[in-house]
């Protein structure tokens, strides 16, 4: 018998209807259009006003905000930008890998599950994950995984990043069903993938580290105390490496990078503790950051080229940033294994 036409039963003016597919949304915190001024000012006040990540009175932190903050930040901010920026494509090396990794899921993907569509976008800044979600639901998206790829759960970053996919979905008429990828600090694939990079980065090097420190984002401890799970993971994530390494807490420290605003945060802070060991006798360190699945501006400014000289200004000799698990096989295993887990039953 022939195949049933559906179609045959759509009432005139009907809108076409593509064939089912999956989508699979890769989120990230975003970066600026550019290093300019209005644009480090337009992103830096968008995200600093989002209030999962400033817990302030809104009307007084606003105040702040415009009136002094984005008047001097955006051109500080900028300058770190210029440091690192991705001049042969013109953006920021957080566009160019998560761009990357989103393309090459797609071809892992593509052979067994030709129905899936993997797209990216950002909590701030553009692509906003609005209009992403608008567009694969536009290719027959009825079912969508959100993944927003942050190993280590914080309402500041996890959580936002998945209200803004909350907001898009308040105001489309048709809503996909989605999913939301959770913390996976703990994961094998995820744990396998840092020692692995550990291990080969210290084979490059000719010389061997007194310590290694993995370093994370910070947080303020007023946030821990409300129950933000953040430092635990970041905890769990080290100690589990450790493990897989072989080594002692001694050998692998757990600190905290990139402070903002006069609140006290997690420690012990990174580059005040790198200080202290170049002037203790720590001649010879290694960075890395579990933290960030992508290297910006947080990890190749920041600690790459800012704690590095601290150690070095301060009687540290030999220094070494092991990058981000980025788009490379280890951090591809990582998001390709992890999407398959998160879509079973769907694919």
């Amino acid at each position: 018998m022939p195949a049933a036409q559906p179609e045959k039963y759509f009432p005139a003016r009907h809108p076409e209807i593509p064939a089912s597919k999956v989508g699979v949304l890769l989120m990230n915190l975003g970066t600026p259009d550019g290093t300019d001024y209005w644009s480090m000012r337009r992103y830096l006040g968008e995200f600093l006003s989002d209030q999962r990540v400033i817990e302030a009175p809104k009307w007084l932190w606003q105040i702040i905000l415009q009136g002094i903050i984005l008047t001097t930040r955006p051109g500080k901010s900028g300058k770190a930008y210029e440091e690192i920026w991705n001049r042969e494509k013109d953006e920021s090396p957080l566009r160019t890998i998560t761009r990357e990794q989103a393309e090459q899921l797609q071809v892992m993907l593509a052979e067994n599950h030709p129905e899936v569509v993997v797209d990216w976008g950002w909590r701030y800044g553009n692509p906003a994950v609005k209009g992403r979600i608008e567009a694969l639901q536009k290719q027959g998206c009825d079912r969508i995984l959100l993944f927003a790829l942050y190993p280590q759960y914080s309402a500041t970053t996890t959580a936002t990043a998945y209200d803004k996919c909350f907001d898009a979905l308040k105001s489309m008429r048709w809503q996909p069903a989605v999913r939301c990828v959770p913390a996976y600090h703990d994961h094998p694939v995820y744990i396998d993938a840092l020692a692995n990079s550990v291990e080969q980065g210290l084979a490059k090097l000719d010389w061997k580290p007194d310590v290694t420190i993995a370093s994370f984002h910070g947080l303020p401890i007023e946030y821990h105390e409300k129950g933000d799970p953040y430092y635990c993971h970041c905890a769990k994530t080290t100690r589990l490496l450790r493990e897989k390494l072989g080594w002692t807490e001694e050998k692998l420290k757990l600190c905290f990078q990139s402070l903002f605003g006069p609140k006290e945060w997690l420690k012990p802070y990174t580059q005040p503790t790198v200080e202290e060991m170049a002037k203790n006798g720590v001649k010879n360190l290694v960075i890395l950051t579990p933290g960030f699945s992508v290297d910006c501006v947080e990890t190749l400014e920041e600690i790459d080229i800012g704690v590095r000289e601290a150690f070095l200004e301060n009687g540290g000799e030999n220094f070494a940033f092991i990058p981000c698990l980025n788009a490379d096989e280890g951090g591809m295993k990582v998001i390709r294994d992890i999407t398959l887990q998160e879509l079973q039953g769907w694919i």
